[in-house]
């Protein structure tokens, strides 16, 4: 669905200048685009002389009875039909060229931008929308740049140029003829707009249609678990026939205009036949020149058809444009310093500060509430608390994912707004819960740690982590595919690929959303003693679930509604805290029973 920040008022425009976006993308091909341009404007001037070689044909030709000149008439048309040729095939190649190039860089500048966004920003926008914008709308974009502005621009000169000739030709024909443009350019205009609104419905239904059927196909043993394949089932042949409604509204639209202008132009030609017609038997006027003059009457009338039909296609086009320029013109928020600080040789202690937090998304819900913590350089700090207490909110703060509305957070004594944010990010490592694995083999999940390692060092991450050994008796070893979100490996075989990545990456500071959760006893047993290694002379913060990791912490912050209710040793909150007592016999009871 279209979020609000999507449809902000800085990109709101109901003409087709919206296409003016595009030029910086075409600007680079200067030089094809000046080529393309002569092709286009050598194949409309060969294209015009061959109502010479029709008025040749007639007056020279049948009227005199000559084979000679019947001959020079149709060589005439032969040799300009071959230059037509010639010059469409350049113009095709040249501007289809330029479509499938812009639509690449168009492609690539959106998701460039894309994943420098906040991650606020996918709060409030699907995935699946953003996908169809980088995928369909370029493509569509790709289409209409290398063929149909390519047809409007050249039958724009055909018009034009045929309408030269019709005055060089015939003024009093060429004023019936002109008679009907008005009545041709009434419903281009007002149809054209419709075709355009219609036109940016039609993609953003697309992309709700691909946002349903990639949540249905991403969740699907959920969705086969509990036998709700008829309701998807329903539920998407409901998106499809939205889609379906407006597209078949848009092509009625489309339909009406093309099929107007046929009867306001032809109904013209008629006309003009019927005049030009009693001329030539009055013998005012050759028949040649009638001749002459339909061929360029057609071309005039094909041409306006051809234009009336393309614009609706750019209708589409400024859709997909305003589209693409609405994540264009989205802003991160966050913002790099002017002046930033460097993290070289910095301390990895870390403070917060009175720090008070909202997610953008939900500002009445408070994350976290004038929260004060400080972690020394090698300490270990475990947050514990129930669900919503804040300690994930703690660790996107820290990455700088967000900004607090209130308070700051400090590394080594400086603000961390302070810094890079790339470059405060590559002095942490994060294991998640839920380890993140792409669609790729194994040494590109582990390397994501650190992109240079060699294949040696990623090996040895994997030994420390304890993955080595079933990573080897997978097919095809580290160069084994793990499927979609890494589908082909267990839970616990996941985690300890993420704490490989992690050790790869060699940070100060180390951030654990209980990393060996996922793990068997023996599996945790030995990640354990790899972390404890990876851990020294680190800052480590963990979410802790596990009554193992609480005991060996340095301190245990007990965190609740986004506030520090306690903050020491296990043994001493045990006896303090009544808040830390609850938790352990709850939440780390299974813990105490293994």
């Amino acid at each position: 669905m279209m979020s609000s920040e999507l449809s902000s008022p800085s990109v709101k425009n109901n003409k087709l200048s919206i296409l003016a976006e595009l030029i910086k993308y075409v600007r680079p091909y200067k030089v094809r685009v000046f080529a393309a341009a002569v092709a286009l404007l050598f194949t409309a001037v060969v294209m015009l002389s061959v109502g010479q070689g029709v008025r040749m044909l007639i007056d020279q030709g049948f009227s005199q009875q000559s084979l000679e000149q019947l001959k020079m008439a149709v060589m005439f048309i032969f040799t300009v039909t071959i230059l037509i040729a010639a010059g469409t095939f350049a113009r095709f190649y040249l501007v289809s060229w330029l479509g499938e190039r812009v639509s690449a860089d168009i492609r690539l500048a959106v998701f460039n931008h894309v994943i420098t966004l906040h991650p606020s920003y996918f709060e409030t926008s699907g995935s699946g929308d953003i996908m169809a914008r980088i995928t369909t709308d370029t493509t569509l974009l790709q289409s209409i740049i290398g063929s149909s502005l390519s047809m409007a621009l050249r039958s724009a000169l055909m018009f034009l140029g045929a309408l030269v000739m019709l005055f060089a030709t015939n003024i009093k024909l060429t004023l019936v003829v002109l008679v009907a443009v008005p009545f041709v350019l009434l419903p281009i205009l007002f149809y054209g707009r419709r075709v355009r609104k219609l036109s940016k419905k039609t993609q953003d239904s697309m992309a709700n249609v691909g946002s349903y059927a990639g949540e249905a196909i991403e969740h699907i043993k959920t969705v086969q678990s509990y036998t709700h394949e008829n309701e998807e089932r329903l539920a998407f042949a409901k998106e499809v026939e939205k889609t379906f409604v407006i597209g078949r509204r848009r092509i009625q639209q489309r339909a009406t205009l093309v099929a107007g202008v046929i009867v306001i132009v032809f109904g013209a030609i008629t006309g003009m036949l019927w005049v030009g017609g009693r001329d030539v038997i009055a013998g005012t006027m050759t028949g040649g020149d009638l001749g002459a003059f339909v061929f360029y009457a057609i071309l005039v009338a094909s041409s306006l058809a051809t234009i009336s039909e393309v614009l609706g296609e750019l209708q589409r086009a400024a859709g997909a444009t305003e589209r693409l320029v609405e994540i264009l013109q989205v802003s991160s928020h966050i913002h790099s310093p002017t002046h930033p600080a460097s993290v070289e040789g910095i301390k990895p202690e870390l403070r917060f500060e009175s720090v008070s937090f909202s997610y953008p998304s939900r500002l009445e819900q408070i994350a976290t509430k004038s929260l004060s913590l400080n972690v020394n350089e090698g300490q270990v700090l475990a947050l514990v608390g129930p669900s919503g207490a804040g300690k994930t909110t703690l660790f996107e703060l820290l990455q700088r994912f967000y900004d607090p509305q209130e308070g700051r957070i400090s590394l080594g004594g400086i603000d961390i707004r302070q810094f890079e944010p790339q470059e405060l990010r590559q002095q942490m490592a994060l294991v998640p819960q839920q380890p993140a694995l792409f669609s790729d083999d194994v040494f590109h999940n582990i390397r994501y740690g650190r992109a240079e390692a060699s294949d040696e060092e990623v090996i040895a991450a994997a030994k420390k982590a304890h993955a080595h050994e079933f990573i080897v008796n997978l097919p095809e070893g580290y160069n084994s595919f793990l499927g979609d979100k890494g589908v082909r490996l267990s839970g616990g075989q996941r985690q300890r690929i993420a704490i490989a990545r992690a050790i790869l990456k060699n940070p100060k500071i180390l951030l654990l959303d209980e990393a060996t959760s996922a793990l068997d006893s023996e599996s945790e047993n030995h990640v354990q003693q790899a972390l404890k290694e990876l851990m020294q002379n680190r800052t480590t913060i963990i979410i802790a679930h596990r009554l193992s990791t609480i005991q060996h912490a340095d301190k245990i912050a007990v965190l609740e509604q986004g506030g520090l209710v306690d903050l020491g040793k296990h043994q001493s909150l045990m006896e303090s805290c009544e808040l830390y007592q609850r938790l352990v016999e709850l939440q780390f009871k299974q813990a105490v029973s293994e």
